[in-house]
């Protein structure tokens, strides 16, 4: 069932509720949780033009150490090849895929949705792939959205249809960013979507 944090009456998750409550501080950006990331496996998949080393994957990589990040180019077939060679024999995944690398994560999941435990998708490029290979019933694994409501990259509305079809245990957020979510991205609880026990 697909929710959007804008509905009317939802109580909105404690991160959105205004832009300085539950902030994080720049100590918070530098604490590893080292010791809290055993028995599940996480993947950050950054953009088509960014890298493992941009503002997204720098972040993970100084608080999350475990987290799986390769950097990836060259076309869509070639980055999946990538992916699926760095994952190879991991299971109870959670992927976190920034625009194009929201993109690789969805059809990663929709090959290998018994080896996914969660998606984080951050204003991903739905709409550059095509996704009739996938089962004809949505994917069932718990799905997180967030996208720019002036995201002029990829356009919003059109990315929450294509979710809304694939994906059945959808949570929608349209949230006030553009398309690299640097405002809202920082003030994400993390550790909670990423199930860091601590």
């Amino acid at each position: 069932m697909e929710s959007n944090s804008e509905t009317p009456g939802r109580k909105l998750p404690p991160t959105m509720r205004s832009q300085n409550e539950g902030r994080r501080s720049e100590k918070d950006f530098q604490k590893p949780k080292v010791n809290e990331m055993k028995d599940i496996a996480r993947a950050f998949i950054h953009g088509l033009d960014s890298s493992s080393r941009g503002t997204k994957g720098s972040y993970f990589r100084a608080r999350y150490p475990g987290m799986f990040m390769e950097d990836y180019s060259g076309p869509l077939d070639e980055r999946m090849s990538q992916l699926e060679k760095g994952l190879s024999g991991t299971g109870n995944l959670i992927l976190v895929g920034s625009s194009y690398g929201g993109l690789m994560a969805a059809l990663f999941a929709c090959g290998n949705e018994t080896r996914v435990r969660r998606l984080i998708l951050l204003a991903p490029a739905l709409g550059h792939a095509d996704f009739t290979t996938c089962s004809r019933l949505p994917l069932q694994i718990p799905v997180t959205l967030y996208h720019g409501r002036f995201d002029v990259v990829v356009p919003p509305e059109p990315t929450r249809r294509i979710a809304a079809h694939l994906f059945g245990n959808l949570d929608h957020h349209l949230v006030e960013d553009d398309h690299d979510l640097h405002r809202i991205f920082p003030t994400l609880d993390w550790d909670a979507l990423l199930e860091i026990q601590g």
